[in-house]
């Protein structure tokens, strides 16, 4: 003999009850606002990532592409160029030979 569904749903919010806890606790306060009307919202202010002062959007963004713009490409050692080449190898060759030699 099947019983309704309500027959298992109401034992378990009476001993949800018993236990003192809420079935609505999970939920967040009514005075949150929704993340998705905070993804929809346009920053219009940022901090210098070098002082952290407040800066307008147009500061903002001249100073990443300052930040951004390096006069000469970042150098590595010889050495340690081969190194990584080396690796990168040896990382591809385990892929094709597992064997714990590599």
């Amino acid at each position: 003999m099947r019983y309704p569904a309500f027959y298992k749903v109401i034992p378990i919010s009476l001993a949800l009850q018993m236990i003192g806890l809420e079935v609505g606790v999970a939920l967040p306060p009514p005075e949150d606002v929704p993340e998705e009307v905070l993804r929809m919202e346009i920053i219009t202010e940022g901090r210098s990532g070098i002082d952290g002062e407040p800066l307008t959007a147009a500061e903002y963004a001249q100073i990443q592409e300052k930040l951004g713009e390096r006069p000469y490409p970042p150098e590595i050692n010889s050495k340690l160029r081969n190194l990584i080449f080396l690796l990168k190898i040896r990382k591809m060759l385990k892929t094709f030979v597992p064997l714990p030699i590599l």
